[in-house]
């Protein structure tokens, strides 16, 4: 993300509720419970959060683009204040280094923040692969806001630049095991220490620039209030593969983008909250470079939307709609006499709703259930993809027949809550028309389709279409025993299931559908009230992931994953000194017993093969100690 990361997201007390943040667009929920209420999440974060109290029932466009829900993009400093913080971290596999700094300020309602962000980082190594060759990345980052707070409502502005330079993972290695290099002239070699120990990417490398200006505002119109969020982004993403010239763009995407978002909210009447708005964006994508990988378009997304919530007595109801309308238009391109991509003019259209009930039984027992219906317009990658995509290591053929994903979710929930225990369990079951996903092709003979790209064959993949049902369950359990009020005993586990309703290739199983997983967490907290040492936090984990061996290996598309264990350890206090506190340090080893694992989802599971060990693609990371502080600085109180 563009800013630091939020530290263990908790919500503490009886309801419903849900933490939702949102780092630099991607979406991450927590629910974590214990005894105490408010609100935890790291002191610098400069994240969105958002705070949900009953059924949530969430309306979403395509893409799952918020109608809903109220974000707090910024969240300015108590008034006549100035300060700060300094943060720096430390990694020891892959020599991960960052440095992070923000200033911020509120004088009688104007308020601003200011921060900047350095990192880089080594090839990381694990125990069967050794040092993992363009693993490497490089990041500088910046962004702030400006604004005023006052009791007609607010007004902020925006910006952030996002930068990254990272490696792309090959994995291509000799008879010996070890990586190669492209060397120019179209030679090969083997990477030197200085390479592995370099943060500077080497071919193929790509370069990540997303520049954002936002403009976040809401203002109190009679007894309601209305929110208004426009934003403008520029994405623009370049990957180099060529090493006679390493600085030559092979790929480059520029994809400009405009959101808008209104909503007016009802002034609370007789238990009713209610919101009315529209929300949707505008896209365009240029195209450049050597190589092509999906064509030029231009995209226009609306939608409109309704929703309501009240609570009766012990019951809480809420529901909504939403009706979105996306065009999208393809620019043809001619490849010689060929045809490289279609132009393509599409519509899709379609009605999303959700309706949902918690009924709090009791002071511990809160009983829920959701239904709901959505959909998802196909990408323009899954529709008119025709190229080599170095990230994925495929070959990749897009479908212009493609159709809207449709769904019809249930799902039911009960949680209960003690002085000393919290559980809960949510079970859902998802029935998908037309789910988009991507299998290899077969040549004539029946073996896998390959495609020369470069010199070098590579599998080639095709989007398509089938009905599919997706179900599982969340559960989580909260041991926090009285009077051992310093003492936790976490557990969150995770299973989800998906399966076509024809099997195709003799299969019926979903690809890239995540292996079952349990975290369970002990963790100690003292000296909360501490002199000289706060907050002390001591805490370690084990965190399970099983054998994923319902895959999708029709068209050997996928292969089965062994499951791994992997156990973590961390801790971290403040130092205080007059009752301020001077600085927080943190401490955390991950992998301690260097386990060598894929996940299941990982795409380095079908690099190359190697000759030396007969294993198949590359490994994650192995043993990794993280050494982080972070300085507050007061400048004005």
């Amino acid at each position: 993300s563009t800013g630091p990361a939020i530290s263990k997201p908790v919500i503490r007390g009886l309801g419903y509720n849900r933490l939702v943040v949102i780092n630099d667009g991607v979406r991450q929920e927590g629910q974590q419970w214990g005894d105490e209420h408010g609100i935890e999440i790291d002191e610098n974060s400069v994240s969105r959060v958002e705070i949900l109290k009953g059924p949530a029932s969430l309306i979403y466009g395509s893409d799952a683009m918020a109608g809903v829900v109220n974000i707090l993009t910024t969240m300015p400093l108590p008034n006549n204040t100035v300060s700060g913080s300094l943060l720096s971290s430390y990694q020891t596999n892959n020599r991960q280094r960052s440095l992070f700094a923000n200033l911020g300020g509120n004088l009688n309602g104007f308020n601003w923040n200011a921060w900047g962000d350095l990192k880089a980082a080594s090839d990381y190594t694990n125990k069967f692969d050794g040092r993992v060759y363009n693993s490497k990345f490089k990041e500088q980052n910046a962004g702030g806001y400006i604004g005023y707070n006052g009791n007609w409502g607010f007004s902020h502005l925006i910006v952030s630049n996002f930068n990254q330079k990272p490696g792309v993972i090959e994995g291509h290695r000799n008879e010996f095991g070890e990586f190669i290099k492209p060397l120019p002239g179209g030679g090969e070699g083997i990477p030197s220490t200085h390479d592995f120990n370099s943060a500077d990417a080497q071919v193929p490398w790509q370069h990540v620039q997303h520049f954002k200006v936002i403009a976040d505002n809401r203002f109190q119109v009679g007894k309601g209030n209305i929110t208004l969020n426009l934003g403008w982004q520029r994405n623009l993403r370049q990957e180099f593969g060529n090493a006679d010239d390493p600085q030559k763009a092979s790929l480059r995407f520029n994809l400009k983008t405009f959101n808008y978002k209104a909503i007016y909210h009802l002034n609370d009447h007789n238990n009713w909250n209610s919101s009315i708005g529209v929300s949707g964006m505008q896209q365009q994508n240029r195209i450049a470079g050597e190589e092509l990988l999906i064509p030029e378009y231009q995209l226009f997304d609306a939608g409109a939307f309704v929703y309501t919530q009240k609570t009766i007595n012990k019951v809480t109801i809420s529901g909504g709609a939403r009706y979105d309308v996306r065009h999208l238009s393809t620019t043809q391109l001619m490849e010689d006499a060929d045809i490289k991509f279609l132009g393509l003019k599409k519509q899709y259209s379609n009605l999303s709703a959700s309706a949902g009930m918690s009924y709090e039984a009791s002071n511990q027992l809160l009983l829920k259930i959701n239904l709901a219906k959505g959909f998802r317009a196909p990408s323009v990658p899954e529709l008119a993809s025709n190229g080599a995509h170095e990230g994925t290591n495929r070959y990749e053929h897009g479908n212009a027949d493609m159709k809207s994903e449709s769904s019809l979710q249930a799902d039911a929930g009960i949680e209960w809550s003690s002085d000393h225990l919290f559980i809960s369990a949510t079970a859902f079951y998802n029935n998908i028309s037309n789910f988009i996903f991507y299998s290899r092709l077969n040549s004539a003979n029946g073996s896998d389709s390959l495609v020369e790209n470069d010199g070098e064959y590579i599998p080639a993949f095709q989007f398509d279409q089938r009905r599919a049902n997706l179900y599982g369950i969340e559960m989580q359990v909260d041991i926090h025993p009285h009077p051992l009020d310093w003492l936790h005993w976490e557990n969150s586990f995770s299973y989800v299931r998906g399966r076509f309703q024809q099997a195709l290739d003799g299969t019926k199983n979903l690809p890239f559908i995540p292996a079952a997983h349990w975290l369970s967490e002990v963790r100690a907290e003292f000296l909360k009230k501490g002199n000289v040492i706060r907050n002390l936090s001591i805490y370690t984990d084990v965190d399970i992931t099983f054998s994923q061996n319902n895959a999708f290996t029709g068209y050997q598309t996928e292969t089965r994953t062994p499951g791994y264990t992997l156990l973590n350890a961390g801790l971290n206090a403040s130092l205080v000194h007059k009752n301020r506190t001077l600085a927080t340090f943190y401490l955390t080893a991950n992998n301690i017993s260097d386990v060598a694992y894929q996940n299941h989802l990982s795409r380095l599971k079908y690099t190359d093969y190697n000759q030396a060990t007969g294993r198949y693609g590359v490994y994650n990371m192995g043993r990794n100690f993280m050494f982080k502080v972070n300085i507050p600085i007061s400048v004005y109180k």
